[in-house]
């Protein structure tokens, strides 16, 4: 049975994606322009050509670096304050307002002033922080609100070790909070790193790759970039996506023995 629903979500990916390639490549004929639009085969040369450049995966590396580290910093500072503010009534109140400003500030302006504030390298990683940061720390004060308050009431009442308390009723509930916040927060940032490395322009980035194309018009080169921007959020989309499974199998399996 899970083997035919698998066989059938694949069928269904590879009639997806056959119908994208096939309304671009009658745009691109009805278009006729390979400026404003180049066609699916020329833009797959393309990227064949970019593969085969020496600074392609060093390109990819350094973007790859850059989105990581706003991530892991946005994960750690949101898990800290995020408990601060579930556990403190009155920290949250008064960190609040700030997540409201993080939140309501256009990602341009972030950009700009990282522009002003870091080096060309740094602005995309403090960029993609500054937007993942505020969903983390939402997602983990939303997760403590929800736990039960019976449980932990329960666990005091029999004087259960605060380790015990933290593992078995804290992290399972807080695990489908976090692993959405996750997933939310690292596609986000993915899509900030891009855009803040189009205007920072770093000497090894995809967004930079990107802007040099569009100024010398080779606009196949564009969606050529564009492609492997996309592959590699897909790629740690799909990681992300194990990591949260094995996660819920761990709070079930750690509900089913409590």
């Amino acid at each position: 049975m899970k083997n035919s629903i698998i066989k059938r979500d694949g069928i269904f990916t590879i009639i997806s994606f056959v119908l994208i390639i096939a309304i671009w490549k009658i745009s691109s004929l009805f278009i006729g322009s390979p400026i404003i639009l180049p066609s699916p085969e020329k833009t797959l040369v393309s990227l064949f050509n970019l593969i085969k450049t020496k600074d392609f995966f060093i390109i990819i590396f350094f973007s790859i670096q850059r989105g990581l580290t706003g991530f892991i910093i946005s994960l750690i500072l949101g898990l800290v304050v995020g408990f601060f503010s579930g556990f403190n009534k009155v920290f949250n109140k008064i960190f609040e307002p700030v997540l409201v400003i993080i939140r309501s500030t256009p990602v341009m302006s972030i950009i700009l002033i990282a522009l002003i504030w870091f080096k060309s390298n740094n602005v995309p990683a403090f960029a993609s922080f500054l937007m993942s940061f505020p969903i983390v720390c939402t997602n983990v004060k939303e997760g403590i609100n929800n736990i039960d308050k019976r449980l932990v009431d329960m666990a005091v009442i029999y004087k259960i070790k605060k380790r015990r308390i933290i593992s078995e009723i804290y992290l399972p509930s807080i695990v489908p909070f976090l692993t959405a916040a996750v997933s939310t927060s690292f596609g986000i940032g993915w899509k900030v790193v891009i855009a803040a490395e189009v205007l920072s322009q770093p000497k090894y980035a995809v967004g930079t790759s990107l802007q040099d194309s569009k100024l010398y018009l080779n606009i196949d080169e564009v969606f050529a970039w564009t492609i492997v921007a996309i592959l590699i959020g897909y790629l740690f989309e799909k990681i992300i996506r194990f990591i949260e499974k094995k996660a819920l199998k761990w709070k079930s399996s750690n509900e089913a023995q409590n």
